[in-house]
């Protein structure tokens, strides 16, 4: 009787290429946290250290917006973990099978 292997259902699909962003979230995070911490008496300091601030603020928020978007880039990210979980077993399956291959083929004399 002869043994039929079913192929795993992942298409090969080429994975969109992605630039690496550099994000440095904390500093900013620091300097904010920072501003608020001093606290002037004077009112023309206090509204200058809330305008630098704000725009410390607005940074930020550049900063976790470029992330998020680079973030939905990302190949696969529409699925559930358990989902990944399964097309990542798959994919595993789908090597050693090759592997298999390979090492059947390099054994056989031509």
């Amino acid at each position: 009787m002869d043994v039929v292997e079913t192929k795993p259902q992942i298409a090969n699909i080429p994975e969109p290429k992605i630039q690496p962003v550099e994000i440095e979230i904390l500093p900013v995070v620091y300097d904010i946290i920072r501003s608020v911490e001093k606290d002037p008496i004077d009112n023309t300091a206090k509204q200058k250290e809330s305008a630098e601030c704000s725009q410390k603020v607005l940074e930020l928020q550049r900063t976790l917006e470029t992330a998020r978007a680079t973030i939905r880039k990302l190949h696969g990210i529409e699925y559930s973990k358990e989902e990944q979980l399964r097309r990542l077993e798959s994919l595993r399956k789908q090597l050693a099978l090759k592997q298999q291959l390979i090492k059947k083929y390099k054994n056989v004399q031509f």
